[in-house]
This record gives C-alpha cells, structure tokens and sequence, in this order.
C-alpha cells in the first residue's frame, strides 16, 4: 500500500511563487492542502493568485470553472505552524538559508506525527546538512520543484545521508502519480541539474570571453543549430545574473574550487555593475523602452559550388550530404577522414582542437572547421571556424555550400570546440561524472536535464549520437589547447570509449 493516498493532507510552508505552485499540484492531484506563510496575508495573497492565475485557464477553455472551484477550494490558509498537526507531507520552500529550514522542520518534529515526511525544496543546501539538527533525519526528503511547479515536470528526489529508502521511493512514486518525471538523486553540490547546467552557461561565456562571437552570434548559433530554446546569455539575463552567478560561486565551493564549476570574471562584472538583466533592464542585452535586439553575425550571400568530394563518413553530420544532393549539388563519395572537399578548400566537423592547428595536420592552409548540430537535416544555422592562413575564397565556398544546404552561416573566431560541440561534450561530461560519482544513473540525467531546463535532447544520449570516441576527442582537445584541468574526461567517459573500442 502507497505511504500517500488522495487523502494523505500535504502541508505547503511558503507561499510565494514556488510554494504556491507546489499547493496547486498536490490540490490538483486531488489532496487537502495546508498552506502556510510566516509573513502576514502572505497565505492569502498565495491562494487568491493561484484563482486568478486558473481563471485564465478557463477563459481559454482549459479547465472549467467548477474544476477551478474544486481546487481552490482544497487548499486551506492556515495561521499558525501549529496548524500543520495534521499533515502527512509538509514541503517548505523558503528562504535558502540552511538555519531557517533547520528551526522551520526542527518545530514541525514536535507538531506533526512522527510518521511524517518532512520535504525541502532547496536548490543548492545539501539536505543532510538540514537533517544533521532533526530529531527523526530518516523522515526528512528533498523534493525540488522546478519553476513554474505547475507546468515544469522534473522533481529531483534527493536523499540525504539518513534519508530512509522507503521514503524517498514514497516521494517518487507521489510525484508520479502527480504527473511530474521524478528522479532519484544523492545530495551533493547542485543535485543533477544544477551541476550539469554549469557549463551551458561557463562555454558560452568563455568562447565570448575569448572574442569568438559575439553574444547575439552565439546565442543564436545554440538555438538555430543546438535546438536549446535559448542561449546562454539571453537566459542568464532571463535568470537574473545575481541569480545565476550566485549558483556557480556556489558549485564551485561546494566542489573544493574544481575548475570545471569556474565562475566567469564577465558576469562578475555584470553583477558588481547591478546590471542584472531582465529585472534591471539591463545585462548582457538592453532592456530599456526602444531599446533594438543585436542580430546575430550572418554571412552575405554566396555563390553555390556546383561540385562536393566527400571523404569518408561524416558520423553525425552525414544529412549534410542528402542536403547538398537536393540542393543541385553533384556530390562525389571516397574513402577518406570524414571531409568536405570544394576545390582547395576541406571542411571538417570540430574535433576540439583550433582550426589552425589542425590545418597544419591536414597539410590544407584552407581549413575550415563547422560546429556541432542537433539535427542537420532540420538545422537553420551553421557555424564556420576558418584556420587563421585560409583564403577568403575557401571561406566563401565554405559559406555558399552550408547556404545551398539551407543554413544561416556565422563565421566565427577560431576557437578550440567552437561552440555548441563543446557545450554539448562538457554537458556530457559533467553528467557522466555525476553518474560515476553515484549521485544518480544515466537515464536520471537526460530526465532531469530535459524536464528540468528544456533541453532539446539528453545530454548522455546526445553524446552516444555524436559518438563518445569523439566526445573524448573533442575533451583531450580542448585540454591540450587550454592546459586546464577544466576540461579533464570523466573516468566513466574513458571507461565507456574503452568498452567501444573493444566490441
């Protein structure tokens, strides 16, 4: 039999966006909430935005008005912390401030039974560290919502060190039946979603860092190409760079200063300047009344070449191939490295390494680096890394030929993994380490990453369709190009490549 039942009453404390949000699901679901705020009307207000918030839904035929009714009308205002008595699941969503979450569960131990099951929504305070003053730790959960809780899937259920088993095996199977894609986590630095975030944000900043496009080019290049829904600097400002840099500087302790979670000089700068993003109207972009969007670099119009040499398989870039055909493009197949031939120019797909460098190992000044894509059947953007000695007409032929195959081209400087190549191979990375460090299985993580930040595809299974050898590859590149250990593969990468290479 389930720990939880329809009756089961689930207890809210906090009643701002979050909590209110988290009352509306478990309302939803069909259970008695107790909603609690210690700031004065704050409960109230909670309740009476959550009504006018559905009121929508029925003005748009989603959801009709006695559903409304039904469902407000289980989430009950209480006064008083001594109100929750009754409450098999009590979830806060307070401040993050671990001696708040410690009194607040410290005090619901001595009102409610002891069979009941204490949840925190924090983001970045590792759960045992709030269990280590409790009274009953076993009973205590991390059940982290993400924002809007209505609408966002993904729960991490995150056991601390004296979490029982059944417990958090209770929350999971709650949050399904609540219709979230729970996952189980342990309760490390940043569960699953906050670490393996980090370098979304850390790539983009370092390849604008390094004058390798600028941020409108970039972000574009990892919506138009990647598939995300947006780049790196339009969601950090989204965000809030308070936020976002607070996060990082966060991970980044928590981990002993690993250089893999290095926080960004630039957003410091924004950040000691207020320039916040969104909320400030300003950040990376200008928000203010008039202010016009930067367009991405795109590259003029060129002319199609009539004829490709294509040597070797392309792996993940091989629809390239069909979209050269259908363009009119007569297209000539040879055993080779996995290259693009037009005249003296080679085109090949980012290996991590500098265009330059890899244009003296090819024996082809005119070597022009293209980055990673989700799909490039679909794609509408692609970008171009020229080596520093390759000629203006192997750069137009290079931007003619990706034009005919229907892209946006944005050359960019010649940087190491170029852009979404290695965003994507450090995302992997950091979900392979979290898995071979037991903080959650590889399923858990293209779950989380997907439900939890929208991410077009799994960041494990993206790896697999671009090839872990050449994930590796684009790694030890990028290490050898940098000589940081920021870039060091995860023992469990190298484990799995091995494993390849031997069947």
């Amino acid at each position: 039999m389930s720990m939880f039942t329809t009756e089961s009453v689930i207890g809210v404390i906090g009643a701002g966006t979050m909590g209110a949000g988290i009352a509306q699901v478990a309302a939803k679901a069909g259970h008695p909430v107790l909603l609690f705020d210690v700031a004065e009307g704050a409960a109230e207000r909670g309740r009476e935005g959550l009504a006018k918030g559905l009121q929508k839904l029925v003005s748009r035929g989603r959801m009709s008005a006695e559903e409304v009714d039904t469902l407000i009308g289980r989430i009950q205002v209480i006064r008083s912390l001594d109100e929750m008595a009754p409450a098999a699941l009590v979830i806060e969503a307070i401040v993050e401030r671990l001696e708040v979450k410690q009194s607040v569960f410290g005090q619901l131990e001595d009102i409610c039974s002891e069979q009941t099951v204490l949840a925190t929504n924090t983001s970045s305070i590792s759960v045992t560290a709030i269990g280590s003053t409790l009274k009953r730790p076993q009973n205590l959960i991390g059940m982290h919502f993400f924002n809007p809780a209505p609408i966002m899937k993904l729960v991490e259920v995150i056991s601390g060190l004296d979490t029982q088993p059944e417990i958090a095996s209770a929350i999971y199977d709650l949050s399904t039946r609540w219709g979230k894609q729970p996952v189980h986590a342990k309760s490390t630095p940043g569960f699953i979603v906050n670490r393996v975030a980090r370098p979304f944000y850390a790539e983009g900043l370092r390849v604008y860092q390094e004058g390798g496009a600028d941020t409108a080019t970039i972000d574009a290049i990892i919506r138009e190409a990647g598939g995300f829904r947006m780049g790196p600097f339009e969601l950090t400002d989204l965000i809030g760079h308070d936020v976002n840099y607070a996060v990082t500087c966060s991970v980044y302790a928590a981990y002993y200063n690993d250089q893999r979670f290095l926080p960004s000089l630039i957003q410091q700068e924004l950040v000691s300047a207020g320039h916040f993003g969104r909320k400030s109207g300003k950040g990376f972009y200008d928000y203010s009344e008039g202010a016009e969007m930067p367009l991405p670099q795109t590259a003029a119009p060129a002319e199609k070449p009539t004829h490709v040499t294509v040597e070797g398989d392309l792996g993940v870039a091989e629809p390239l191939v069909a979209l050269f055909e259908t363009a009119g493009i007569e297209v000539t197949r040879t055993d080779g490295d996995g290259r693009i031939q037009v005249g003296d120019t080679t085109m090949m797909l980012t290996n991590g390494q500098f265009t330059t460098v890899r244009a003296t190992e090819v024996s082809n000044r005119n070597l022009i680096h293209f980055d990673l894509a989700l799909d490039y059947a679909t794609s509408t953007r692609i970008a171009l890394a020229p080596a520093d000695k390759a000629d203006a007409k192997s750069i137009e032929q290079a931007v003619g030929l990706f034009q005919a195959a229907g892209k946006a081209v944005s050359v960019i400087d010649d940087i190491p993994g170029m852009v979404v190549m290695r965003t994507v191979a450090m995302l992997a990375n950091e979900g392979f380490d979290a898995v071979n460090q037991q903080v959650c299985n590889e399923d858990a993580v293209d779950i989380a990453m997907q439900g939890g930040v929208n991410y077009p595809r799994g960041p494990l299974s993206w790896a697999n369709a671009v090839g872990l050898t050449r994930i590796l590859a684009v790694l030890r590149n990028l290490g050898a190009s940098y000589g940081e250990d920021r870039y060091r593969p995860s023992p469990l990468l190298l484990r799995k490549v091995a494993g390849v290479r031997q069947s």
